[in-house]
């Protein structure tokens, strides 16, 4: 799961990063209000941990537009604006959360934990292909009912792969989900990543191939014998 961190304190945002890294989130940080909009254009974040004061405006005025691109988004304000009124303003305006510095990680995480959980829709019903099953609700595949663990570079491209079963999914599309807008990516990054994520499908015996549509992307599927 790719989560965006909106903040300008350089020192904050990187242990934000890191913390939640290590408890297996991909991150992209933006230091502006600017720069997390065209961030959410590009990419369809489960939750943006957003900062209020920004160098080029309050948090809260970015929020109708995150509305409006990504309805089913979750954003946790994270903010030093401790005021009882500034957490009714900026529940009232449209997050989900409201988390005043400074605090603590373990409450952090708690809190995106809890948020993701809140249901923003119906429930995505499972994909099935062969013996893989791919929860999105949890963002999680199991092989045979056995947990499918990956790395988070594999479980990202597996996660696109499979919203297109039965479908090409474009080169471009795939490096926007698994890699970031700051991250450099070599030619051959992707092709490595679906020969890795080959790899652990095949040795789960999950049932599945991937096929490779030659200039176009890749399209998963199950294993016909």
């Amino acid at each position: 799961m790719r989560i965006l961190i909106v903040e300008d304190q350089t020192e904050l945002a990187e242990h934000l990063s890191n913390r939640l890294a290590a408890s297996g989130y991909a991150v992209d940080v933006v230091g502006t209000l600017d720069d997390a909009v065209e961030a959410i254009r590009q990419f369809d974040y489960p939750l943006v941990v957003l900062d209020r004061r920004l160098p080029d405006g309050d948090g809260l005025a970015a929020l109708p537009t995150i509305r409006q691109l990504r309805p089913a988004a979750r954003v946790l304000l994270v903010t030093a604006m401790r005021s009882i009124d500034d957490r009714v303003n900026g529940l009232d305006a449209g997050a989900d959360d409201y988390l005043t510095k400074p605090f603590d990680d373990s409450e952090l995480m708690a809190r995106i934990r809890a948020v993701l959980r809140r249901p923003k829709a119906a429930p995505t019903p499972d994909v099935v292909l062969g013996n893989l099953v791919f929860d999105f609700n949890r963002q999680c595949a199991s092989v045979s009912g056995r947990p499918l663990n990956l790395p988070k570079r594999e479980a990202l491209l597996l996660e696109a792969l499979v919203r297109c079963a039965g479908r090409a999914a474009k080169h471009e599309a795939l490096i926007s989900e698994i890699y970031g807008p700051n991250e450099g990516v070599q030619p051959d990054s992707l092709k490595m990543a679906i020969s890795r994520l080959r790899q652990h499908l095949k040795d789960h015996d999950a049932g599945v191939e991937i096929h490779t549509l030659r200039g176009i992307g890749y399209l998963i599927d199950e294993l016909r014998n």
